[in-house]
C-alpha cells in the first residue's frame, strides 16, 4: 500500500480537503487499514449512573496507572506478569491478537495429554466409577485422585487471577483469550472490555452420581468468574464455547459430557457489577447470579445490572438469580430454529428480586411464552415491556396462568426500584441495536 505521503495532493487546496477526510474518519477510503480503537478505552471509566456498578463511587479500574503500569500482551507469559499475581496496583493490560492460556512457558501449546498425570486416562475413569458397578457412591480413589491431580495441572495454567484497580481492554476488534478463566476474587474496582473470551475448556469433569437425581458431570471453569468482588464493569465482552461445543461431546453413563460450565457467573457475595453490550452465545448454563439457597451471606450484596446484551443460542441461566437485586432491561435473547434442549432464560430463585423490562425475545414456534421463565423457591418477578417474536406480552401473568397449580405464582413486588440507568428504551428499538452493537471489537 502507497504511505500517506505518497497521497497527498500537490495543490493547498487538495492537502486541505485531505486533511478534512482525515479528520470525518475517512483514511480508509485511501486504502489505510481502519483503527477500531480511535481513542485509548483502556483509561475509560464507568459513565455516572451506568447500573449498579456506578453505585458508592463508581468503577474506574486501572485508569489512574502509571505508564510504567500499562502493558500490551500478546502470549499467556505476559499477560501473567501483566496480572501480577492478582495484586491490586492500579494497571491497564491491553490484548493484542489471540492468548492461549493452555500453553507452556515457551509459548508451546498443551493439549489435555500434556495435563494427565498419575495414570489418569479416560477410559480406566469411566469403568471405575460406572454407576452399574460402583453404585451412588462419590468416586474416590486410585483414578478420582488421578483426575484431581491432572485438573489441578490444568487449574495451575487457565485460572488467572485479577486482582483490585486492573482495567483489561482488548486491542482493536480481535482480541482473543482462549481457553482461560478470569477470576476476579475478593478484588475491586475491576474493568474488561472489547475482549472475547472463548472456550474454558476442562479436560477433567468429574462424575457426580447424586447431581440431579440421575447424576452428571461437574465441570471447573467459568469464562469469567467474580468471587467477593466489588465495583465491576464488563462491557462489549463476547463469550462463547467457541471451538468445542459442549453439544459435539459424546455422553457418558447416559449425561451429556460436559466440558464447560458458565460463561459470566457472580457469586459469593458480589456487589455492584454492570454488564452493558456483551454477547453470550453457544453455551448451556449461561449466568448464575448468586450460587446457593443457603448462602445467606450474600442477602444485602449481589446488586447486577445487566442491559443492551445479547443472549444467543443459551440453553439457561440468563441469568439465574439467588437473593440478588437485579436489572434486567433492553437485552435481547434469540433462541435458534433448530434448539432441542432450552430450558428457559429468567431464573428465579430463593430471595431473588429480578426488575425486568423491555426485554425482546426471538423463539421458534415449539418455545412458548412461559417458557421464557424458571422458578425455584422464588416469589417475585416485575417484568415490563417484554417483546415476545414481535408482540408485547405480559410475561408475569402468561407465566403464572400456565403454571398454575404446579407452582407457586410469582407476584410483580420485588421490593425495589431501579434508579442507576441510562435510558431504557422500547424492546424493539434496543432489539435492533443490540444486533448490531453487542460484543467484542463495537465499542463506539
Amino acid at each position: 500500500m502507497r504511505s500517506v505521503r505518497t497521497l497527498l495532493p500537490r495543490t493547498t487546496r487538495g492537502r486541505r480537503v485531505l486533511q478534512v477526510a482525515l479528520a470525518c474518519g475517512l483514511l480508509a477510503a485511501l486504502g489505510a487499514p481502519a483503527n477500531a480503537e480511535s481513542r485509548d478505552i483502556g483509561r475509560d471509566t464507568l459513565p455516572a449512573n451506568d447500573g449498579w456498578a456506578a453505585a458508592d463511587g463508581g468503577t474506574t479500574g486501572g485508569s489512574s496507572a502509571d505508564d510504567a503500569h500499562v502493558f500490551t500482551v500478546r502470549n499467556r507469559a505476559e499477560l501473567v506478569r501483566a496480572l501480577d499475581g492478582g495484586s491490586a496496583t492500579p494497571k491497564i493490560i491491553k490484548v493484542a491478537g489471540t492468548i492461549d492460556a493452555n500453553t507452556d512457558d515457551s509459548g508451546k501449546r498443551l493439549d489435555c495429554e500434556d495435563y494427565a498425570t498419575d495414570g489418569y486416562g479416560l477410559k480406566k475413569y469411566l469403568a471405575a466409577y460406572d454407576p452399574r458397578t460402583w453404585g451412588a457412591a462419590k468416586p474416590s480413589g486410585p483414578q478420582e485422585e488421578a483426575r484431581q491431580a491432572s485438573a489441578a495441572a490444568q487449574a495451575s495454567r487457565v485460572e488467572l487471577t485479577v486482582g483490585s484497580n486492573t482495567t483489561i481492554v482488548g486491542l482493536g476488534d480481535s482480541a482473543v483469550l482462549k481457553g482461560a478463566s478470569l477470576q476476579v476474587r475478593d478484588a475491586d474496582n475491576v474493568i474488561v472490555r472489547n475482549l472475547e473470551l472463548r472456550d474454558a475448556y476442562d479436560c477433567f469433569p468429574v462424575w457426580q452420581p447424586n447431581t440431579g437425581g440421575l447424576g452428571d458431570w461437574k465441570t471447573a471453569y467459568d469464562t469469567l468468574w467474580l468471587r467477593g468482588a466489588t465495583h465491576v464493569w464488563i462491557d462489549h465482552v463476547t463469550a462463547s464455547d467457541k471451538g468445542h461445543p459442549d453439544e459435539d461431546e459424546p455422553t457418558y453413563f447416559g449425561r451429556n459430557y460436559l466440558r464447560h460450565d458458565g460463561l459470566l457467573d457472580i457469586t459469593n457475595a458480589s456487589d455492584l457489577v454492570t454488564v452493558s453490550w456483551s454477547r453470550f452465545a453457544d453455551h448451556d448454563k449461561a449466568m448464575l447470579i448468586g450460587n446457593g439457597d443457603t448462602a445467606t451471606g450474600d442477602r444485602g450484596k449481589l446488586r447486577v445490572t445487566l442491559h443492551h446484551n445479547e443472549f444467543a443460542s443459551v440453553v439457561q441461566r440468563a441469568p439465574r438469580v439467588r437473593f440478588g437485586q437485579v436489572h434486567v432491561y433492553n437485552n435481547r435473547y434469540v433462541v435458534p430454529a433448530d434448539a432441542h434442549d432450552y430450558r428457559y432464560s429468567l431464573g428465579v430463585s430463593t430471595e431473588s428480586a429480578v426488575y425486568a423490562e423491555n426485554n425482546a425475545f426471538t423463539t421458534p414456534g415449539h418455545i412458548e411464552v412461559a417458557d421464557l421463565v424458571k422458578s425455584w423457591n422464588g416469589t417475585a418477578l416485575h417484568q415490563s415491556g417484554t417483546l415476545f417474536n414481535g408482540f408485547p406480552v405480559d410475561l408475569l401473568a402468561i407465566y403464572n396462568a400456565y403454571n398454575s397449580g404446579s407452582e407457586r405464582d410469582l407476584t410483580a413486588g420485588v421490593g425495589w426500584t431501579p434508579a442507576l440507568h441510562g435510558t431504557v428504551d422500547g424492546a424493539a428499538k434496543a432489539d435492533r441495536d443490540v444486533a448490531r452493537g453487542a460484543g467484542a471489537g463495537r465499542v463506539r
